[in-house]
């Protein structure tokens, strides 16, 4: 079986790849599982930066294909914070509750909540960068936390669609409607169809990464 990597340690984003990349017919790793050590800066202004930064940066010492994602909650009502400092948003050290109890702290007063996650996904081997995607889902900040699935910011980001935030899904449920699910859904897609130079093989139910 081929192997695709994860430019990430976080488990809760590892998880959801592995079960949002199923169709890809590939043992997918993370830099944990490789004893990779380095770090690359997300200097980049846009998620689209930062996740090409990072699959590229990782593919030139990784000899495999390298899948990077940046991901984070943009809120109206807070000028798009915390935007790609969604990770970073209460400084170095801080925890998911960290995060979002600075982020409620912050909009306690507003009754402007429209907020929308963004994920956006880099693939790239040995120092090339073969495809590009990205997927955002829209709702609104919820005046406390509510569920205990998901992470980061999932507990207050509230999901119109089902009137449930993030944290109250299933993982089913969030691997079909979620900002990641609509990024892989998109790069998916352009692997169908063959939209770049790289190799694959197998049908579109089956698809192999080479």
């Amino acid at each position: 079986m081929k192997q695709l990597v994860i430019a990430t340690r976080n488990s809760g984003k590892l998880r959801e790849f592995r079960e949002l990349l199923l169709p890809l017919k590939n043992e997918i790793l993370s830099l944990a599982d490789l004893d990779v050590d380095e770090e690359f800066e997300e200097s980049g202004k846009t998620f689209a930066e930062n996740a090409r930064l990072k699959a590229i940066g990782y593919s030139r010492i990784i000899q495999l294909p390298v899948l990077a994602d940046d991901s984070g909650l943009e809120v109206e009502a807070l000028g798009g914070r915390p935007g790609i400092h969604s990770a970073r948003y209460a400084g170095p050290g801080a925890s998911d509750e960290d995060r979002v109890r600075k982020l409620l702290k912050e909009m306690e007063h507003s009754a402007e909540r429209n907020a929308r996650f963004v994920c956006s996904l880099a693939l790239a081997k040995g120092g090339t960068l073969l495809l590009e995607s990205e997927g955002e889902c829209r709702g609104t900040i919820a005046k406390e936390p509510r569920g205990a699935n998901g992470f980061g910011y999932d507990p207050v980001f509230l999901f119109p669609e089902l009137g449930r935030t993030y944290a109250e899904l299933s993982r089913e449920e969030k691997n079909l409607y979620s900002h990641r699910a609509r990024a892989v859904a998109s790069l998916l897609h352009q692997v169908v169809n063959r939209k770049s130079s790289i190799c694959w093989s197998g049908s579109p139910e089956g698809i192999e990464l080479q």
